[in-house]
């Protein structure tokens, strides 16, 4: 497929952050963009961000759980 150029501007904090994105999961600037453009369109973003939505209320008593006892006092009191 043939490649068409695009630009942008955008603040530097927001290149800067693309960049280290596209530079961890190994992918050019440019592939890496036209992956986050694919998978908005598609409609893929919407549903996982649906999917973690309803995960997250369906299990929060859990979450709640564990992070109220990482913080109850541990061992006993001197007497």
């Amino acid at each position: 497929m043939a490649k068409t150029q695009l630009g942008a501007r955008v603040d530097q904090d927001v290149a800067d952050l693309a960049k280290k994105r596209a530079a961890d999961l190994g992918l050019s600037i440019g592939d890496y963009l036209a992956r986050l453009v694919q998978d908005d369109a598609s409609g893929l973003r919407a549903r996982a961000v649906d999917a973690a939505t309803r995960f997250l209320a369906e299990h929060q008593a859990v979450f709640d759980e564990a992070e109220e006892a990482q913080q109850a006092p541990r061992g006993g009191r001197a007497a």
